[in-house]
């Protein structure tokens, strides 16, 4: 899959994602304190799956009507190591949830989906 890491998304995990296979372009190395418009604006032109723990994006993408990427993880805990998120992200994708045209909100015990709009 095509990820977009933000900012907050540890970079050990962004390795760990590049080493299972998938194509992740890490915002802290491409675009250093980019704002979640530029993220958002990035992932759309370049059909990426937006990675993050901030919840903005929610706002963003419904209420103001900002450009919508191809899907959006909003992981919702606090990792204990970094790599727990791209561990979480693999378990996800391996338990076949689709990621792509949803807003998906993960905490360590359960999924939740929305269509992007």
């Amino acid at each position: 899959m095509r990820f977009l890491a933000n900012e907050n998304f540890p970079i050990a995990s962004v390795r760990r994602l590049l080493s299972a296979g998938h194509d992740v372009v890490a915002i802290l190395e491409v675009s250093p304190g980019a704002r979640d418009l530029e993220v958002l604006a990035q992932a759309s032109s370049d059909g990426r799956i937006i990675l993050t723990f901030d919840r903005d994006y929610g706002e963003l993408i419904y209420r103001r009507r900002l450009p919508v990427p191809p899907g959006l993880l909003y992981l919702r805990f606090a990792p204990v190591a970094p790599v727990e998120p791209a561990e979480a992200v693999l378990a996800i994708l391996r338990a076949g949830i689709p990621l792509e045209g949803r807003f998906t909100i993960a905490d360590r015990n359960r999924v939740r989906q929305r269509p992007l709009p």
